[in-house]
């Protein structure tokens, strides 16, 4: 299976190659402030972009003025193995086509492999499938009220107790919770209130990522033992730089989602993370540099720099956001 972005990277040169179009790229893992940006740029009739090398991050969240769909592929890696796209995936991605409001009224889709479009007419034909359970997830109300009756305050075993023993009506379900036991393992090592426990659990950690759930372990063993947790004592602000290889992307990546954690968290824990503004200054950091590492590995290399900023304005606002704190130097992990 090679790396997601390898793919795209991949697509995204070929495309430009042939030297009549020229690509934004929107992928999941790519900060939410960089695909907005990709997809601004994508819209704007200005821009020379013309063509959005994208996966099915684009099904949701995103504005985009589409006139038409081409699916490279029918199947997607979900994290465990390759499966087709379901009904509801196909047409959510291929309704970002011709929609209503938009430059687009009409849209068109197609496959390039042409074995893939028997799957793509049929899901497009088949109705939607009926929305007939709703998804439930525990309160801490509810996971404290347990708590006493069991006389623990681990939420792990309380919560796969709960999960286990929950009965519903036939209209609900207990929503997907394999995250949260993740991270609830993790904090039950460290000396916590069940209510910060929960607090962390609910956190945007990504357990898949293995500096973001780091970072998580980081603040919440600093925040159990200090109480306060301060930037610095994680991260060395200062030496991020735009990333050269696919690996160091991936590690900006995950650089941005513990940044984005800690903003996260400072929101539930005001007074115990008070760098609020500083890691959200290196949050955009972060994005800038992805930004321009995209913009690198594509369309500069052709030598046509008129959409994005140039390396020096770049620079220019990379260095404002550093004499934020001069005397700090920036993070990896």
């Amino acid at each position: 299976q090679l790396p997601l972005y390898c793919n795209f990277s991949f697509m995204q040169k070929k495309i430009e190659m042939a030297g009549n179009h020229l690509c934004s790229v929107v992928y999941g893992s790519l900060p939410p402030e960089t695909r907005t940006k990709q997809a601004t740029m994508f819209n704007d009739e200005a821009s020379d972009l013309n063509v959005l090398v994208a996966s099915d991050a684009i099904g949701m969240g995103l504005n985009l003025n589409i006139s038409r769909i081409i699916f490279s592929t029918l199947k997607k890696f979900d994290g465990i193995c390759t499966r087709e796209l379901t009904v509801p995936e196909i047409k959510q991605i291929a309704g970002r086509a011709g929609r209503y409001g938009s430059k687009f009224p009409v849209g068109e889709v197609t496959c390039l492999d042409a074995e893939d479009l028997p799957l793509l007419h049929s899901s497009l034909k088949s109705p939607s499938p009926i929305i007939e359970r709703a998804g439930l997830f525990p309160t801490f109300d509810l996971l404290s009220v347990y708590s006493r009756l069991h006389g623990t305050d681990f939420l792990h075993p309380i919560l796969e107790r709960f999960l286990d023993k929950a009965k519903l009506s036939p209209d609900y379900f207990i929503a997907d919770c394999e995250d949260m036991l993740k991270v609830a393992a993790i904090v039950d090592e460290l000396p916590l209130a069940l209510h910060d426990k929960y607090v962390f659990c609910q956190s945007p950690v990504d357990v898949r990522d293995d500096i973001s759930t780091q970072g998580l372990t980081q603040f919440a063993e600093n925040y159990a033992k200090k109480g306060t947790v301060r930037l610095k004592e994680i991260f060395t602000p200062g030496t991020l730089r735009v990333p050269t290889t696919h690996n160091q992307l991936q590690e900006l990546e995950s650089v941005h989602k513990v940044l984005e954690l800690y903003v996260w968290l400072s929101y539930r824990f005001d007074d115990s993370f008070p760098d609020r503004e500083l890691a959200a200054s290196q949050k955009s950091i972060c994005s800038m540099l992805i930004e321009e590492y995209l913009e690198r590995s594509g369309w500069q290399q052709q030598g046509q720099r008129r959409v994005l900023r140039t390396p020096r304005k770049l620079r220019r606002e990379y260095d404002a956001l550093q004499l934020y704190d001069t005397s700090l130097q920036m993070p990896y992990i």
